[in-house]
Order: structure tokens, then C-alpha cells, then sequence
């Protein structure tokens, strides 16, 4: 079975698997997320399983045949492992070099050493924010939490007032920008540009994570009053290290991939002629898969061979960077069969037929879609996965611009009210020493901050694109 685009589906050009009406393609949907909600919660399944066994239920309830359900699914997971697999390889690369070279250190210690009194927050939002750009959701938490632990206990500052802006930075980072998985996965699932989501992202991001961060910390600081936990506060990983790379070299290399593929975005939008020989160039030198490796291939230098690493200590670290991410693979790889499912079967001309029947905003619907997806599974990736799935149809007629906000919507979505179900709750839980209901005044309600406030400004970009 040949794989079936959005664009064709969605322009009626190719039959559906499943002569299915809407009400049964409707039943199939929920009985297939349901299949995968309990699966992940009840029967605590890794989500790759649940994905691939909800993504045969929804064929089966759909009527389609089980041979051509198998097939969909493989193609999905092929295609999506073949179109985002090696960045986010890439990313992790980089991400471990950063960590393991001192990098990380050396940016946190350099701003915080011109920071002090009420300007601190804010350096713990641009800290959060650099670092998470490469690093993923929950590196990102095990790297800042002992500095924002010994930042809290030696300068005497509130253990929510530093760490709220830390979590705010990394959480919006996780959720909006790429390379992370989240939305490399919408965007690749949606048709999306890159650089044009990754702008706007950046757009969306800055005063999201200043009201989530910086300013909410504020009222989170007065709800919950917790000393930081002594026995969280672990080794960091430079001290082991002789020397490591510096704060410029550090920053540059992190930025890199952001600065290309944002020069390509520009590029294509003020010279829109792909027989433009500066076009053309930055179309191989923005592309995400030259950009991260190009910034891989820096970080080799400016950060390992900068921190003493040997060639040796290099491939070990390289090595070690990739084995932690065979388990998202499979579940954004998982994600994109149930993506290709949905497809399919004719999900897509039903989600078409009822945004138009209802007149939901498209961008809206994405959100509500991501946010129901995340309340009940409680990942933020699963709940991108298949609401970038489920809402993929309606951006075939959409601007380059108005398919990144969607991508952008349905990942705000993906960050609402993270609960008792959501792993990052527990993590966050358990390393600022907080009971259950402290965790959902901080952490939970700041989620929720990002979610609404993003979606408000994707709302208002909306309106001037």
C-alpha cells in the first residue's frame, strides 16, 4: 500500500481505507485515544505498545481491514522516524556534549555571576531558555534543578521564586520550539515550514515564558514556601573536569541551528525565487537535519575538545547520547503510525466536516483536541502526536504562516494542567520537596499559565498574518 499524503486526503483525491460514516469514524477515534489512555494509565503500558495497539483498534473499529491498518501504520512509522529520527538524534548529540563538557555550567555560572536580588528570576529564564533549546524536557530538569537548588540556598532566595522561572523556561522550550520532539513531529505531520514555526515559536515563547516564569513566580512564591531539599542537591557534572569551553563559544554553538534555519525562513520569505543562488544555499545550510549537524559537528570542538575530551572521550559520549532516545523514537515513530491511521481510515474528512458543521476555529480546535489528549494521557508528546494527527487535514489549505500557528497551537495544548499522570509532575515533585497539592498550586498552574497564555498569542498573531 502506497502512503497517503494530507494534502491528497484532505482534497478527496484518494479513497479511504474504510467506507465508514462519520458517526462510526467518530466511535473508532475515542475508542482508539481510549484504547491508548488506558493502556498508558491503567495498565501503565509503555506508549509506544499503547500507540500501536490503540492505532489497530481504531482500524478495527473503523472497519478497516486488518491487513491495510498494518500497512498504514507502518508507513506512518517509517515515514516519521525516516522524516524527524535523525534530528532528534542530532539533538541529543548535542545536548549530551553540552551537559557532559561543562558548557551547561559555564552558561549558568557566567549569567549568574552578573545577577543579583530581583534581576535573578529573569536570569533563571534566559538560563532555562538557552539550555533547553537542545536538551530534552527531563535532561534539561536533572541539569538546572541542583543550580536552582544552590541558588535558592545560598542566596537565600525562595525556592519558587528561582525555580518556577527554571521550569518555565525549559516547559515552553519542550512544547513550542524545535528540535524538540513534540514539534518536530507536528511539524512534520502538519506540512509545516521550519524556520517560519521555529520564528514564530520564538515569537509566542518570549513573553509566554516572561508570565510564566518571572511573574507568576511571584504569586507561586507566596502560595508555597518550601526550604530546597539538601538531599537534591547532587554533583554537578564539571566539577569533575580540568577545564570547559567557554561562555561565547558555548552560546554560539547552542544558537547555531536556531540562527541557520531561522536565516533560511527569512531568506525564502524576502526572496522567494528558488533559482536565487543565496536561496539556494540557505536551503542546504537551513535545512534541520544540515543545521544540527553542522552545529554537532562544532560542538566536537568548541565544547568537548574545548573541556580536554580526547577523541576517545568523545565517541564515548556520542555513543552514550543516543542510547536514551531509543525509547522516544519508537514513541514519536508509534505516534506517526497512529497519525497515518487516522488519515487513512477518512479521519481527516470527518474533522474537516465537523469544524465546519460546529465553526470551531481551526487553531482553537487544535488546542482543545492536544489539551484532551494531555489531560487524559498525561504526555505532553503523546497528546502533539496525535492532535498534529487528528488536525493535519485542516492546514491543506492553509498559508505557510497559519500552518506553523497550528503546529504552535496544538503544542500549547500539549502543555495544560500537567497532573498526577504526567511523569514531569512527579519529577518536579519529588526534587523541590513538595506534597502533591503544592505541586499542582506551582507547577501545575504554571503549566496551564503557558498553555493559555501561547494559545492567546498564536490567537493574536492569527489576526495580523
Amino acid at each position: 500500500m502506497t502512503s497517503l499524503s494530507v494534502e491528497t486526503l484532505a482534497a478527496g483525491t484518494v479513497e479511504p481505507i474504510t467506507s465508514a460514516g462519520n458517526a462510526q469514524l467518530g466511535i473508532a477515534v475515542l475508542a482508539g485515544i481510549a484504547v491508548i489512555v488506558l493502556l498508558i494509565t491503567k495498565f501503565k503500558l509503555h506508549a509506544f505498545l499503547a500507540l500501536t495497539i490503540g492505532s489497530l483498534a481504531l482500524g478495527a473499529f473503523a472497519g478497516a481491514p486488518l491487513d491495510k491498518t498494518i500497512a498504514s501504520f507502518s508507513t506512518g512509522l517509517g515515514n516519521t522516524v525516516a522524516g524527524v529520527g535523525v534530528l532528534i538524534a542530532l539533538g541529543a548529540i548535542l545536548g549530551k556534549l553540552l551537559a557532559d563538557s561543562g558548557g551547561a555550567d559555564q552558561i549558568v555560572d557566567t549569567i549568574l555571576a552578573r545577577a543579583s536580588g530581583r534581576a535573578m528570576p529573569w536570569a533563571m529564564v534566559l538560563i532555562a531558555s538557552i539550555i533547553g533549546l537542545p536538551l530534552f524536557f527531563e535532561v534539561g530538569i536533572v541539569l538546572l534543578i541542583p543550580v536552582v537548588l544552590l541558588v535558592a540556598k545560598r542566596g537565600n532566595y525562595s525556592l519558587m521564586r528561582i525555580g518556577i522561572p527554571a521550569l518555565a523556561g525549559l516547559s515552553v522550550m519542550h512544547g513550542l520550539i524545535p528540535p524538540h520532539p513534540g514539534p518536530l513531529v507536528a511539524i512534520d505531520a502538519i506540512g509545516a515550514n521550519l524556520g517560519i514555526t521555529l520564528g514564530l515559536g520564538v515569537l509566542v515563547a518570549i513573553p509566554t515564558v516572561i508570565i510564566a516564569g518571572p511573574v507568576f513566580s511571584k504569586y507561586a512564591a507566596r502560595w508555597v514556601d518550601v526550604p530546597a531539599p539538601e538531599r537534591m542537591i547532587p554533583q554537578r557534572p564539571s566539577e569533575d573536569l580540568e577545564r570547559r569551553p567557554g561562555f561565547g563559544a558555548t552560546v554560539a554553538t547552542v544558537m547555531l541551528p536556531v540562527v541557520l534555519m531561522l536565516a533560511k525562513a527569512l531568506v525564502d520569505i524576502v526572496v522567494d525565487d528558488p533559482e536565487n543562488a543565496v536561496q539556494r544555499v540557505t536551503d542546504v545550510i537551513g535545512s534541520p537535519l544540515i543545521a544540527l549537524l553542522a552545529a554537532v559537528l562544532v560542538g566536537l570542538f568548541t565544547l568537548g575538545r574545548a573541556a580536554g575530551f580526547t577523541k576517545d572521550r568523545l565517541s564515548s559520549t556520542v555513543e552514550k547520547s543516543l542510547a536514551p532516545i531509543a525509547g522516544v523514537l519508537m514513541i514519536v515513530g508509534a505516534g506517526g503510525g497512529f497519525k497515518q491511521t487516522l488519515i487513512d481510515v477518512g479521519v481527516g474528512q470527518m474533522i474537516l466536516d465537523f469544524s465546519e458543521d460546529w465553526a470551531i476555529p481551526t487553531l482553537l480546535l487544535a488546542w482543545l483536541i492536544a489539551v484532551a489528549i494531555r489531560l487524559a494521557t498525561g504526555s505532553a508528546t503523546v497528546a502533539t502526536i496525535s492532535a498534529a494527527g487528528l488536525v493535519a487535514p485542516l492546514a491543506a489549505d492553509m498559508s505557510a504562516s497559519h500552518a506553523a500557528l497550528l503546529v504552535l497551537a496544538v503544542g500549547a495544548g500539549s502543555l495544560f494542567f500537567s497532573h498526577v499522570n504526567d511523569a514531569g509532575f512527579w519529577l518536579v515533585k519529588e526534587y523541590f520537596g513538595m506534597d502533591v497539592g503544592q505541586t499542582i498550586k506551582t507547577w501545575s498552574v504554571m503549566e496551564t499559565i503557558i498553555s493559555v497564555v501561547s494559545l492567546g498569542f498564536v490567537l493574536l498573531l492569527s489576526l495580523v498574518l
